[in-house]
């Protein structure tokens, strides 16, 4: 966990002057963040004393995480997030939907200052949440809850949440299986198949209300400023479903950092984003009681072990790890997802 993962093929020259041309006007040298973010391209420039954020849709040769990319829906549901919920997404300046400028479709907003709980070397390892105050943690993990509520919450038009598709669990799990078998390839993955077959034995009697997601809602797509969210990133993952998704999800991401610190023989942060905190400020704020999480944090670990499984793909068709003997072993956390499941 500790190599950076490559996740773009393009030549950042090359890009400078190409947003130059596409903005007509003279963009500051072009850099990649030096952590998180596995799915999209991410550029920070400047143009005219504004520091922007661009997110390019990956290239084929780039071996994407996911199957396709709609940065106008993306685009959109950050401008919904921001004017509905309140929501602090970037704000949302240009979206390009022709390949031509840039290569791939892309969309540019602005750049906040701020802290990001790291992926590499996860925050469980080192790093200013790990040495922050309990209470700074706690009121990191309320106003990050805080966030989920508030979007769940705000009202929206159905032709306005149109774009993402099929509304439901039902039709989130089915689009998950597509996903599998996309990344699968020619190869299967016994352990995500079983998952999927325990979510058939465990279907909640009644999944809830729908709600627009956030998708991808983890402390990882937050950036701080004294412990308070200053900006909420990261919305290819946003669908219409349950509000539980985005709760489970959050909770079993730590989860899974927590584990990977403990496997290191780390303390981590066992306290943190405990699925009764979580659920109890969840329901404090929004009056919505998270149902079914046991359910919900199992469909967390699948959905979490495809994703996975298609990031090993990728250092793999770069060299930068063999393949296992085992393909259950392209699921990073598959002790964790196999206690789960047993």
């Amino acid at each position: 966990m500790s190599e950076p993962m490559r996740t773009s093929t393009r030549d950042l020259d090359d890009l400078r002057e190409r947003l130059s041309a596409w903005l007509g006007r003279r963009v500051s040298r072009v850099t990649r963040p030096s952590a998180n973010g596995m799915s999209s391209e991410t550029l920070f420039f400047t143009v005219d004393g504004t520091r922007c954020v661009a997110r390019l849709a990956p290239t084929e040769e780039a071996v994407p995480i996911f199957p396709s990319y709609d940065l106008g829906v993306q685009f959109e549901v950050m401008r919904l997030a921001r004017e509905r919920a309140g929501v602090l997404a970037p704000k949302a300046l240009w979206f390009e939907p022709s390949p031509e400028p840039l290569g791939s479709p892309f969309f540019v907003m602005e750049r906040e200052e701020g802290r990001v709980p790291s992926d590499v070397p996860p925050y469980t390892f080192e790093g200013w949440l790990l040495e922050a105050a309990p209470a700074d943690r706690r009121l990191l993990q309320d106003r990050t809850v805080a966030i989920a509520a508030g979007l769940h919450g705000a009202p929206y038009t159905a032709a306005e949440l149109d774009g993402l598709g099929a509304a439901g669990l039902r039709a989130h799990v089915d689009g998950q299986r597509a996903y599998y078998e996309w990344m699968r390839g020619d190869m299967r993955i016994p352990l995500l198949e079983r998952a999927f077959d325990w979510l058939e034995a465990h279907w909640p009697d009644d999944p809830g209300p729908n709600v627009l997601t956030w998708g991808d809602a983890r402390i990882g797509n937050v950036m701080y400023r004294d412990f308070t969210p200053v900006a909420v990133l990261d919305w290819e993952m946003a669908a219409v479903g349950p509000r539980e998704l985005d709760l489970a999800w959050m909770i079993f991401l730590h989860r899974f950092f927590q584990d990977l610190a403990e496997v290191f023989a780390l303390p981590g942060l066992p306290g943190f984003m405990r699925r009764d905190e979580v659920c109890a400020t969840y329901r404090e704020l929004s009056g919505h009681t998270p149902r079914d999480m046991d359910f919900h944090e199992t469909y967390a670990a699948l959905r979490h072990g495809i994703v996975m499984a298609r990031v090993w793909q990728r250092r793999i068709h770069f060299g930068e790890q063999p393949m296992p003997d085992d393909p259950d072993d392209l699921v990073l956390h598959r002790a964790l997802l196999e206690r789960m499941l047993s």
